[in-house]
């Protein structure tokens, strides 16, 4: 198949949501105020250029890694529903399930931990790969690359957003994208769950 072939917008509108969801760059601008403030400064370009390549190459070798191991990628996928749903329920009640690594360096801070784990997390490379059960690796690429557009307006533009949204409204939005990444997180478990009981049931 080729890329015009496999092209599709409405499979890239999907894929951009959902990692939209994920990457939650709005949801993370207090964890960048505070990198900042503790680092001195952020690179944008950086952070966002590391991030494409981190994101870009689990999408074309994650799924050769797991044949690597054994793991077929529906297994992948309820695994990564697992995840959503916690990242989720994070956003949802403002509690805190997943542990950050502090031990970087401050000069690092574009890379580590910014670029990685907050924008290309476990939670967006689980997306990544679990999104390659149900669309084509192409649209999955470009929604990575328009998602990564907007994280790298968004890095050049914090201070800005954080003034115009206030504490009240960047904490409705974080809400607002937790019940989204959970409503994703259930329908990704029950549609690769069938195709596991399906396949075992033969």
């Amino acid at each position: 198949m080729t890329f015009f072939e496999a092209f599709n917008l409405k499979e890239i509108a999907a894929a951009f949501m959902i990692l939209f969801a994920v990457i939650d760059i709005i949801g993370s601008i207090p964890i960048i105020i505070e990198i900042k403030r503790k680092s001195g400064e952020i690179h944008p370009f950086k952070a966002t250029w590391v991030s494409l390549v981190i994101m870009i190459s689990f999408l074309v070798l994650g799924v050769k890694v797991l044949n690597l191991i054994g793991v077929d990628v529906n297994s992948f996928a309820v695994a990564g529903s697992f995840v959503l749903f916690f990242l989720a329920m994070e956003m949802i009640l403002n509690v805190k399930i997943f542990k950050e690594d502090d031990s970087a360096p401050k000069s690092t801070a574009s890379i580590v931990p910014l670029a990685f784990p907050i924008i290309a997390g476990a939670g967006s490379m689980t997306t990544i790969v679990s999104l390659k059960a149900e669309y084509h690796a192409v649209n999955i690429a470009v929604a990575i690359i328009l998602n990564l557009i907007i994280v790298y307006l968004v890095l050049i533009s914090t201070k800005k957003i954080e003034k115009a949204l206030g504490p009240g409204g960047m904490a409705v939005l974080r809400k607002v994208f937790g019940l989204v990444l959970l409503a994703i997180a259930v329908k990704l478990f029950t549609s690769n769950a069938v195709s596991l009981i399906e396949l075992f049931g033969k």
